[in-house]
């Protein structure tokens, strides 16, 4: 536990890292959430709130034109004249009119103009002496069966029913398959000794004031006007004809994303029961809530901007320093004594940077003193037992070599052994190009000159027991590559594959060009090697080893990856009894591959 939670091994820049992202940033989104939901639930909250007063707005300014109907109706029941003239029977015509005109038609117009909400006033009588003409009409059969009628045929009472009706219009019959009025209907018994004949009074609602009471409520929504038994008797919504079906609010199929809001009217006898439902859009609802949202997103990333400036600001002047201490301080330990160049500052850091440059010229200065003059006194004791190395083998000289092997030349040339000639020939070639290292790298072709010279000097030891062929590229001839980079495989090949073989085998070479890179492969038909031996081959190429003694295959590895690196492949396969296969692949110098 003490370990995990131990900070020495962490890097400067991670407990910076670990600071920020643990006191800056997680308490300032977690403060900005919680704010978002505070203020978010609070705006939801007052929006709801906004929203369902709007619908009591509405609900009060319905009932508000309503009760101008019951006003009306209020003071026509017990209007005792009015009762009288209804009542009476007629003998004459002229008789009729004058009371009409004289009293019915004066009080039934005189409200219009003071009520707007009220379209139409029209009193339905029995009485059949009367002439049933403007605001007085008969009360037939068919109007018995009207759903107006109906609605208040079994109330013997003079209570108000407020009901959806078809419009009245006295110069074309009455279309009653499209319901899209308000009335108020009462029955006028208001006169208990005085009822010979029936009388309702139907008031008629003007519409367009209906319209403008239930569209006030300026939202992404529809309002629906619902009855005690849950029909739909007025809706804001275009798509719902209202006018003309009797549809349930609970059959509609409304969008998921709405939300409802309700108020009933309960302080009305003729409206009891009936329901006003808003069904309002999540948009409507959520739209202030969205934008505290981009409120609160905005406030969090300039609190993080702001304050992740300032930490990067002060932290880099910290790390930046310190790792650029700590890139000198490695490069003392590679012995290469530089001193910090930058401006002088006074906090720890600073004075860390001037210590650091005062020990580094300090240590500089004892090398310069101490072991300089050391390694001077080394050099030149090892110049001086290189130069008594170089004394004796002068005492060789490899010229003394080369002019012997040539004198057995020309004396086997006079007594024409031609071949015996041709092979000390080739190996004079060989012990040349050994002794005589003036260059590192050679063409292809040169290398394949040296490995017929070997293999000319091997075919006169074995005779027919050792076969070969060497086949190159025309375009790969050019290209460099280190020197006896291939024969030493060759060598292998021979001594080791074909000359353990009792009826002897075959040596080939193969030298080409392929994407840019020499791919050399040399394979034989010899005894092949286990796979002890062959797995210790192949982890020379990936393995560190030191350079041998003599030129074999561990130092041609060794060469060929100091100089191209992972740039260099090698591949070997061997079946003992089967053979050995070696392919070389080294890079072909810009400069040697031919245009």
């Amino acid at each position: 536990m003490r370990a995990l939670f131990n900070l020495d091994n962490i890097r400067l820049r991670n407990k910076f890292l670990i600071m920020y992202v643990l006191c800056v940033m997680i308490p300032i989104i977690i403060t900005n959430v919680s704010f978002y939901q505070v203020t978010s639930n609070n705006v939801r909250d007052q929006r709801m709130r906004d929203i369902a007063r709007a619908l009591e707005q509405v609900k009060n300014e319905f009932r508000m034109k309503t009760e101008d109907a019951i006003s009306i109706s209020n003071v026509i029941l017990p209007d005792h004249t009015l009762n009288d003239y209804l009542e009476r029977e007629y003998s004459d015509p002229t008789e009729y009119v004058s009371e009409y005109d004289s009293y019915a038609r004066k009080m039934l117009n005189s409200y219009m103009p003071v009520y707007t909400t009220v379209q139409n006033i029209r009193i339905y009588v029995d009485n059949p002496t009367l002439m049933h003409s403007g605001a007085i009409g008969y009360l037939s059969e068919e109007v018995k069966r009207t759903s107006w009628y109906q609605a208040i045929a079994d109330t013997p009472s003079s209570a108000a029913t407020f009901v959806r009706t078809s419009r009245e219009n006295l110069m074309m019959p009455m279309d009653s398959s499209v319901m899209d009025t308000f009335s108020l209907v009462r029955r006028m018994n208001y006169f208990q000794d005085k009822n010979q004949w029936e009388k309702i009074l139907k008031i008629e609602m003007r519409m367009p004031v209906i319209h403008q009471v239930f569209g006030n409520l300026n939202l992404t929504g529809y309002i629906y006007l619902l009855n005690q038994q849950g029909i739909i008797e007025y809706t804001t919504d275009p798509n719902v004809p209202w006018t003309t079906n009797q549809l349930r609010f609970s059959d509609l199929e409304l969008p998921e994303d709405l939300i409802r809001f309700e108020t009933v009217y309960d302080d009305l006898q003729y409206l009891r029961g009936w329901t006003l439902i808003g069904m309002i859009s999540e948009e409507e609802v959520f739209q202030e809530v969205r934008k505290s949202r981009e409120y609160v997103v905005w406030m969090a990333m300039i609190n993080l901007l702001f304050s992740t400036i300032i930490i990067v600001w002060i932290t880099r002047s910290m790390n930046v320093r310190l790792v650029r201490i700590l890139r000198h301080m490695k490069k003392v330990k590679n012995q290469r004594f530089e001193t910090i160049q930058e401006a002088e500052s006074r906090d720890e850091i600073g004075q860390l940077t001037g210590e650091f440059n005062r020990m580094t010229l300090q240590i500089k200065s004892l090398i310069d003193d101490v072991y300089k003059a050391d390694i001077q006194r080394k050099s030149l004791e090892i110049e001086r037992r290189q130069a008594q190395l170089n004394a004796l083998q002068s005492q060789i000289n490899p010229h003394f070599l080369f002019n012997s092997l040539e004198t057995i030349r020309m004396r086997s040339l006079i007594k024409r052994e031609d071949e015996t000639a041709r092979i000390i020939q080739n190996m004079a070639i060989i012990l040349r190009n050994s002794l005589t290292w003036t260059k590192d790298f050679v063409t292809v072709q040169e290398e394949i000159a040296l490995i017929e010279c070997f293999l000319g000097i091997q075919k006169y030891r074995f005779g027919d027991k050792l076969n070969y062929s060497i086949t190159a590229e025309e375009a790969v001839l050019p290209c460099k590559l280190p020197k006896l980079s291939i024969l030493p495989f060759v060598e292998n090949a021979s001594i080791h594959g074909i000359e353990p073989l009792k009826e002897g085998g075959t040596i080939s070479i193969e030298v080409g060009l392929e994407g840019g890179m020499i791919v050399s492969k040399v394979s034989d038909n010899g005894i092949g090697m286990n796979e002890d031996k062959l797995n210790k081959l192949r982890s020379l190429a990936h393995e560190e080893v030191e350079m041998g003694d003599r030129i074999g295959v561990q130092n041609v590895i060794y060469r060929l990856r100091l100089y191209y690196g992972d740039a260099f492949a090698f591949e070997v396969n061997s079946e003992p009894m089967k053979g050995t296969s070696v392919v070389l692949t080294v890079p072909a110098s810009s400069d040697s591959i031919p245009q």
